[in-house]
């Protein structure tokens, strides 16, 4: 396929685990790419991606802070089309504003300002969040036209963070009317084989369960996807003349007991501490959520509010619009895991 432009495709937190793979993919389909990332000389050292095939002739690295103002004037001239993956994803911080709030709100901003500002911009594909689509169970399907009310700073923050980043992404969309238009992902639970060696928050379920973390087999179900098909859905609303609006991007749910039974089947429990004990009922509701009252806050609000829910998701939209085609969740289980082991992430 001919690459959609000759000009480099800005990829924003390059290093980072969904954006690593969309850089992988775009070298792959011939495109050039510019990819930011806080330390140039920490890429080059680590060099999972520039040793990507491509990389040597088609891959450029710049420095970007989230929180610097300007940081991404230069980076962004020459770009027509922007994925901006940069963000931070962990449950559990000190400062809610400063380590999640802040850098997903102003990061989003510096790099549409820039893009607003250096003209050639065509479109930014953003990648939100399915937290930005749903803060509290609910009745029925979740789609495209869901935004999550629930979330605060103080119950929720990292929710909140990708909630509120996509928001400022649209007021600014709809205040400033720039000549590019936007197109935004919203993935659930990203997990998959890793370029990068930092384990991915969507992971820790898994790492968790093969260390013998969980007391038992708990009732808690994950709408999760695969990173390789996150990657592909970003490129493909980056091609796709007729994108627009939002994308629920999700293969579906999976029951943490569905899960460790992929992972005993595939000879995970005979290699770690996969927890086998049955707490997924009424009892084990209760001590998960007695538990809860023990752990970090951002991990506390993560059980009490996810333990006995099911997710229905309508992701017709991506699949209709786009033509996604999700991979199948036990191959991307058994990717995940096989992954996590070869990095060593499973070991004690």
């Amino acid at each position: 396929m001919t690459p959609l432009t000759n000009t480099p495709i800005l990829v924003t937190g390059a290093t980072g685990f969904v954006a690593a793979e969309i850089v992988k993919q775009l070298l792959e389909a011939g495109y050039l790419v510019r990819g930011t990332t806080r330390s140039v000389a920490k890429a080059q050292e680590d060099g999972f991606l520039t040793s990507l095939p491509g990389a040597p002739d088609r891959l450029e690295l710049v420095e970007a802070d989230l929180l610097e103002a300007g940081a991404y004037d230069q980076a962004v001239i020459g770009c027509e089309y922007v994925m901006h993956v940069a963000s931070p994803f962990v449950l559990d911080v000190e400062d809610p504003r400063r380590d999640l709030l802040d850098p997903a709100v102003n990061g989003t901003l510096s790099v549409f300002e820039s893009a607003e500002k250096a003209r050639g911009v065509k479109r930014i594909v953003l990648t939100s969040s399915f937290a930005a689509i749903s803060g509290k169970p609910k009745d029925g399907v979740w789609t495209e036209e869901d935004w999550n009310t629930a979330s605060s700073l103080e119950s929720g923050s990292y929710p909140y963070s990708k909630t509120m980043a996509e928001r400022a992404a649209w007021e600014f969309m709809d205040q400033r009317h720039p000549s590019f238009d936007l197109v935004v992902i919203n993935p659930t639970g990203v997990i998959g084989p890793s370029l990068v060696e930092r384990v991915n928050q969507s992971h820790r379920a898994l790492i968790a369960a093969a260390k013998g973390e969980y007391p038992g087999i708990v009732n808690l179900e994950f709408p999760l996807v695969d990173v390789r098909d996150v990657a592909a859905a970003h490129i493909l609303a980056m091609t796709n003349p007729d994108a627009s609006g939002r994308y629920l991007t999700s293969a579906g749910s999976a029951s943490f007991r569905h899960m460790m039974d992929v992972a005993q089947k595939s000879g995970f429990g005979e290699r770690y501490k996969l927890p086998t004990l049955g707490l997924d009922n009424a009892v084990g509701d209760i001590l998960v959520r007695i538990v809860a009252s023990f752990q970090p806050k951002g991990t506390r609000n993560f059980l009490r509010t996810n333990v006995g829910r099911t997710y229905d998701l309508d992701t017709s939209k991506i699949q209709n619009e786009l033509g996604v085609e999700f991979r199948d969740l036990d191959t991307t289980l058994v990717d995940a895991l096989t992954d996590l082991e070869v990095w060593g992430h499973l070991s004690e």
